[in-house]
């Protein structure tokens, strides 16, 4: 069943048209020989009570209750207000007497505002306002005070309704992430337990035998990279790069999706890490940089593992892997004989983009590759893209 928190809102208008429909005709019984032409103010009445109850059904919901009706029952509230000049005596008018509707025509005005909310009420109650003064000669200090009363009580009530409206769709919004997250996390432990060990054992094996036996075990290494994303929340890998996606931020975790496979595991946040598109394109360069570098000296059976962190002050990108470690001196050796791979492919990138890039590697326990680019290089969800220092490409 779907709930609603301004149901009980329809419900006690329904009571109160009822209510103060009988509250005006018992008015106007006490003071039937005090008016100047009760006639047509019986008449009114008759009609008001006619109207009133056999329309109950269109004041249950908001789907009922159409601008044509409240268009109609709005008119209704009023020519009572403008007939009561007619019907009473202008000495009773003058010292505060009750109008034919009396507080029926509140009714009227709170329909309007849980129906639409503030505004709508407040044109509402504006337009009782003007029909109110017109029936009173004038602006009194009771006219006023009465109108004052329907106007904020009108709005605040649509305000209200329209906040309980806000509330009802993120409360239904984070029960449907939280069925789904369950739903996902029972979908994650059976395919944990079956699909991907099957797909683990089937790359093991094939390995082992070598030939078209490999082909296969490679095949269904990458489906089980693929699967462990899906289940995980982390980007699916999509044959795209920077320069495939036309204008605005990008998307960091697209751009590093391409690199995941069955010996490259992606871990991102859920929501997207939104960049400068010159700052995306470099960082996630400067990780293909790393994990070219696993391929090369840790070999094709090394495993490789990129991090992305979302900070407050900055985005970090930690790419790892399971290799030997570099030799110590051996990125200063390189420089000198004229390879710069780590220092221009990944460095000098974060460099430009006024970011670093720091490299930890011990002998024997794989190399860690960490990418910081500050604050200044992201992309706020709404905000104008800005580059680090201008953005620089390498």
């Amino acid at each position: 069943m779907r709930m609603s928190v301004e149901q009980p809102l329809w419900r006690a208008l329904v009571a109160y048209r009822v209510l103060t429909m009988g509250y005006a005709v018992g008015l106007y019984c006490y003071a039937y020989h005090d008016l100047r032409h009760p006639l047509p103010g019986g008449i009114y009445l008759g009609v008001l009570g006619v109207w009133t109850l056999s329309t109950l059904g269109r004041v249950m919901s908001a789907r009922r209750c159409t601008k044509g009706f409240l268009a109609a029952d709005l008119t209704l509230a009023i020519t009572g207000i403008l007939l009561t000049a007619l019907v009473d005596t202008q000495e009773r008018i003058t010292s505060g007497s009750f109008t034919l509707p009396s507080i029926w025509t509140a009714g009227s005005v709170l329909a309007f505002a849980i129906k639409g909310g503030w505004r709508w009420a407040a044109a509402a109650s504006s337009l009782v306002a003007v029909a109110d003064l017109v029936e009173r000669g004038g602006a009194g200090r009771e006219t006023l005070r009465n109108v004052l009363l329907v106007w904020v009580a009108s709005i605040g009530i649509g305000y209200v309704v329209e906040v309980a409206r806000i509330s009802e769709r993120t409360l239904a919004r984070a029960l449907q992430i939280e069925a789904a997250t369950r739903e996902r996390e029972r979908l994650a432990r059976d395919i944990h337990d079956g699909v991907l060990q099957v797909l683990a054992m089937v790359q093991r094996r094939g390995n082992q035998a070598g030939g078209e036996a490999a082909e296969l075990g490679r095949m269904a290494g990458e489906q089980e990279a693929a699967l462990r994303s899906l289940i995980s929340g982390a980007p699916i890998p999509l044959p795209r790069t920077a320069d495939d996606v036309p204008g605005g931020p990008h998307d960091l975790r697209t751009l590093l999706a391409p690199y995941a496979s069955a010996r490259v595991t992606l871990s991102a946040p859920g929501t997207p890490v939104l960049l400068d598109p010159a700052a995306a394109a470099e960082l996630a360069a400067a990780a293909g940089a790393a994990l070219d570098n696993v391929r090369r000296h840790a070999g094709e059976r090394a495993h490789a593992w990129i991090l992305v962190e979302d900070e407050p002050d900055a985005v970090l990108v930690t790419v790892r892997d399971d290799g030997p470690g570099i030799p110590a001196g051996r990125l200063s050796a390189a420089a000198d004989e004229g390879r710069l791979g780590v220092a221009q492919s990944i460095r000098g990138r974060l460099r430009d983009l006024g970011g670093t890039a720091e490299l930890m590697s011990l002998p024997g326990q794989g190399t860690e590759v960490e990418l910081r680019l500050p604050r200044a290089g992201r992309v706020q969800d709404g905000a104008t893209p800005v580059a680090a220092n201008g953005g620089g490409t390498a």
